[in-house]
């Protein structure tokens, strides 16, 4: 999840791609729960529900993309994106 959440960070929010311009990202990869997670909720708001939420669980973890993003048009470049970044890449 480390990872996914460094990728995340500098290919969607660091990059200023236009994308994700209205978010932010909210990493907790230090779960109890035994379910580290990136959040992506929208910037500035007061509304803290997350729009997305990328989860590993299990050994071997297996990454879980869900939220109403992932309802969108940004959806397939989410999925290609955590899946590159979780093999390792760090391409944008």
């Amino acid at each position: 999840m480390e990872l996914v959440a460094v990728g995340a960070n500098r290919c969607w929010f660091k990059s200023g791609d236009p994308a994700f311009k209205a978010y932010s990202l909210a990493p907790e990869l230090t779960s109890f729960s035994g379910r580290p997670r990136i959040l992506i909720v929208r910037k500035g708001s007061s509304d803290i529900r997350p729009l997305l939420v990328v989860q590993a669980e299990g050994k071997p973890a297996r990454l879980d993309a869900f939220g109403p993003m992932m309802g969108e048009a940004l959806a397939p470049r989410i999925r290609a994106d955590v899946v590159r970044w979780a093999k390792g890449s760090k391409d944008c």
